[in-house]
């Protein structure tokens, strides 16, 4: 099994070859292709590749497959007493990438 661990958007994600990841919304087109060089991690079959702090030569190669957004959180405010109630909502968008390939170099 191969797989990476990549940075996107300040997180980490475990990228693994024909899987899709959630990632913050990325401002790309749907279908176009995308690199995500800081790779962290590698690993294929029992070779372990690990950065310091990337991975030299390591590229994981993406397809932008829908913009989704993800699940209703929703934010109560309540002050017993004082008749102060607050209700607000929040919807994170995401993009959703395809992991084509990883490929060292």
């Amino acid at each position: 099994m191969k797989y990476a661990i990549v940075e996107s958007g300040g997180k980490q994600y475990r990228a693994v070859e024909g899987s899709t990841i959630e990632v913050d919304l990325l401002n790309v087109e749907i279908g176009q292709s995308i690199d995500l060089d800081k790779v962290f991690l590698l690993v294929e079959d029992e070779k372990i590749s690990i950065g310091t702090p990337t991975v030299k030569g390591a590229v994981v190669s993406t397809t932008v497959v829908d913009h989704v957004k993800g699940p209703k959180v929703i934010i109560f405010k309540y002050s017993p007493k004082k008749r102060i109630r607050t209700k607000t909502g929040h919807r994170q968008q995401y993009t959703q990438l395809k992991i084509e390939s990883i490929k060292v170099e």
